[in-house]
């Protein structure tokens, strides 16, 4: 036997050693996923017992991030704090679904990012339930024919989604989280397609606004043609010949589209806010953020007067957008979102120093800040 088959019969039964090893975590694990399981259903069973004649609550969202923080914090590693995450969201979404499988509406149709940002916040055994407009989506949650919905309501590149923030206006929902999701555009067409004969370009509006110095570069005389969303983008894509779309790669593989090139946008750290809506008040996680609809009086020093305590009480911003109130002209109300919970006391003291001083406050929500932006 010469010295290089010596080697491989060496290596050979250290690959036989390492797979039996992986075999040996593997039952472990799948035993212990099996006993998380089954504690996820005594769970339940104590949470009915508790709760009498009023439907009980399984998911709560304070505790999911409690769950996910920690565990984060726990990683040694070599797998990426993002990528343990991500297992645990599954492991966490099919223990929930044990107990209530969860019933979502989103933006839809399938396909797109608000899909991705469904599946991000609730994991795969979620229910999802696309629908048609942001009005939809709402109205589905508070007849209470879905338990959550979900929705864009900002974007690094484009700004607010103001149709979102107007539903609030009128709406008793509440805010219950929030989805960070690192938005990635790729150029894509039906199978088979020729890429120098492309003689249109579907998008949505923002997105097309967001891949502009790519085209331009690229496709400056190719027509774009404005979608409802990206996801109806690639169905002309795959119905009409010669058209391309851009999209995500869930729209991809939901429609059976070859992508062309990959990563178009034009800003690398490009991100979409979205946010989930429901009918519930969320407890603190530890790490949180409050957002508050309000209405001023029409006069000098104003907006100051609605910051100031803010300021006063070292409380961080994150977001302030203005919107017509509806209620007369030139009549606006901000929406104010800061990290913090409402049962914080600093926040509490926040608040009741605002309302004070405004026309009306209206509390849209405390919940956890997002966890990862993947």
């Amino acid at each position: 036997m010469t010295i290089e088959d010596e080697s491989a019969v060496g290596a050979d039964e250290q690959l036989d050693q390492l797979r039996q090893r992986i075999d040996a975590l593997d039952s472990e694990i799948l035993g212990l996923l099996n006993e998380r399981a089954r504690c996820a259903l005594e769970v339940a069973e104590v949470k009915q017992a508790a709760s009498g004649d009023v439907a009980p609550i399984f998911y709560r969202p304070e505790r999911e991030a409690q769950v996910l923080r920690n565990i984060a914090a726990k990683n040694p590693g070599p797998l990426s704090d993002d990528k343990v995450i991500q297992v645990y969201r599954q492991i966490m979404s099919a223990c929930l679904a044990l107990e209530e499988p969860l019933k979502v509406a989103y933006l839809g149709p399938e396909g797109t990012f608000t899909q991705l940002a469904t599946l991000k916040q609730f994991g795969h055994a979620v229910v999802g339930v696309p629908m048609i407009t942001v009005d939809d989506v709402f109205r589905e949650v508070a007849s209470e024919n879905c338990n959550y919905g979900v929705v864009p309501v900002e974007n690094s590149t484009e700004g607010v989604v103001s149709h979102t923030l107007d539903n609030f206006l009128n709406s008793s929902l509440r805010v219950c989280g929030e989805v960070e999701l690192r938005i990635h555009h790729h150029l894509m067409v039906a199978p088979g397609t020729n890429p120098e004969k492309i003689t249109k370009i579907y998008a949505h509006q923002q997105t097309f606004g967001q891949c502009r110095r790519w085209l331009d570069g690229h496709y400056p005389r190719i027509p774009r043609i404005t979608a409802s969303s990206n996801a109806e983008a690639a169905r002309l894509a795959l119905a009409e010949e010669g058209a391309a779309a851009i999209a995500g790669e869930i729209a991809a593989e939901t429609y059976c589209l070859t992508v062309l090139s990959k990563k178009i946008e034009d800003e690398s750290d490009n991100t979409t806010r979205f946010i989930v809506v429901g009918r519930e008040v969320i407890g603190p996680s530890g790490k949180d953020k409050t957002s508050i609809m309000v209405s001023t009086h029409n006069q000098p020093g104003a907006l100051y007067k609605l910051l100031e305590p803010f300021h006063r009480h070292d409380v961080s911003l994150t977001s302030i957008e203005t919107r017509p109130s509806r209620t007369g002209m030139w009549s606006y109300v901000f929406f104010i979102d800061f990290e913090g919970h409402a049962q914080d006391e600093t926040i509490a003291q926040v608040i009741s120093e605002i309302d004070s001083d405004v026309l009306e406050i209206k509390m849209l929500g405390s919940y956890p800040r997002a966890i990862t932006r993947l």
